[in-house]
């Protein structure tokens, strides 16, 4: 059964701050690689064991998208994704570090 991914406010907002390419890419990656088993690890996905600054309900995965990373949790019962949020990694920049500031570029 395919899952509904669902943007919160502020990942729709951390989109709003990229060019309109790279929010199509990575919308486009949202839809191809979540809609269907989310909660399986993969090269680009895998689950965190970190507390970011955002709210989410635990556990919290981490889809990457080239220099982008998306945070997300998984409500089964509601067979619903939620984007917490889209945050740019910068070289050198860790995934604790990227989870704890608000992407404004």
């Amino acid at each position: 059964m395919a899952y509904q991914i669902i943007l919160t406010d502020m990942a729709t907002d951390e989109l709003r701050t990229f060019r309109a390419y790279d929010r199509r890419r990575i919308v486009d990656d949202l839809e191809k690689q979540l809609v269907h088993q989310p909660m399986t690890e993969t090269r680009n996905r895998k689950p965190l064991e970190i507390n970011p600054d955002f709210e989410y309900e635990p556990p919290i995965w981490e889809l990457r998208i080239d220099e982008f990373r998306v945070f997300y949790d998984v409500n089964e019962a509601q067979q619903a994704v939620f984007i917490r949020a889209v945050r740019r990694k910068r070289h050198g920049q860790t995934t604790e570090e990227i989870t704890h500031e608000r992407d404004d570029s």
